[in-house]
């Protein structure tokens, strides 16, 4: 009498791949949550322009949100800096930092708030100026961004 062959349990392949991938993006998830968080910059600004920091001064800077032609949402940060040194500055970039709920640094982003390609900000002189963000995280905390200078440059 013949002896029948043993069945052999097959375990079917998508699930386990499913679980596999799963496992792999959960821990991807926790790395990346855990990542050490770059410190903010106190400034990148040359030593002759953080001396010449305490001649700035931000007034009315304000908030809104807006809707582009193309349906997005943008917000705009908008004020006046005022120059309350002796010398002209030919250009003015900031750091806009956005903060979480949780007070991490959610987004950052250059800009100029006196650009080089317009006129000079002139001893005594005030400028308003306008900051679009259209990429900003829906983590941000909706809070006014610190605005830290970036670089500074004096006219010749």
């Amino acid at each position: 009498m013949a002896i029948p062959a043993a069945k052999q349990k097959t375990f079917p392949l998508a699930p386990v791949i499913v679980a596999g991938v799963f496992v792999l993006a959960l821990l991807g998830g926790v790395v990346y949550l855990n990542r050490p968080v770059a410190k903010s910059p106190e400034s990148g600004a040359s030593s002759e322009a953080k001396a010449y920091l305490h001649n700035l001064e931000l007034t009315d800077v304000t908030m809104k949100a807006t809707e582009n032609f193309m349906k997005q949402r943008v917000v705009e940060v908008e004020g006046n800096i005022a120059n309350k040194g002796p010398r002209t500055l030919e250009s003015i970039d900031v750091y806009c930092l956005f903060y979480g709920v949780d007070g991490r640094e959610v987004y950052r982003e250059r800009v100029p708030i006196v650009a080089a390609k317009g006129p000079d900000l002139k001893p005594g002189a005030a400028r308003a100026f306008r900051l679009p963000f259209d990429t900003l995280p829906d983590s941000w905390n909706q809070v006014v961004p610190k605005m830290v200078i970036a670089r500074m440059t004096f006219a010749h």
